[in-house]
């Protein structure tokens, strides 16, 4: 029973970030509190210097932030088209259809003939324009 405690004690104990206060994200090592890691100048960049941590990074000017844009952008914008296409190009068709055929019909009951018609069509139903 003893050696079945003490073991449980050793599983359960708390990790050795827990026991310093947490983690920092970027780095993997509690460095105290925000602004008190930088009052003792150890190094050159003033702080503790971290052990056991390697930090990659890519120069930027040796990075191609618009590598396959081109390619990317012609594809996506093919692809979300024929996905949308049917949502917007049925109403867009039947509303030109609509002002095409409004607007030849204005022109037309402006004209001379197009007045002509009207003005029989309300004598027909005994309608008198002044």
């Amino acid at each position: 029973m003893r050696q079945t405690a003490a073991r449980l004690a050793e599983v359960l104990r708390p990790t050795l970030p827990r026991r310093s206060g947490g983690l920092d994200p970027k780095h993997g090592k509690y460095m105290g509190p925000w602004g008190d890691f930088g009052h003792i100048q150890l190094n050159s960049r003033g702080g503790r210097p971290q052990k056991g941590i390697t930090s990659y990074s890519l120069s930027p000017n040796r990075q191609n932030p618009l590598a396959g844009t081109l390619h990317a952008a012609i594809f996506n914008v093919y692809r979300r088209t024929k996905n949308q296409i049917w949502y917007w190009l049925p109403p867009m068709v039947g509303a030109y259809l609509i002002m095409d055929w409004a607007e030849k019909r204005n022109q037309y009951l402006n004209s001379k003939a197009g007045r002509m018609e009207e003005f029989y069509r309300l004598q027909a139903q005994g309608g008198d324009e002044d």
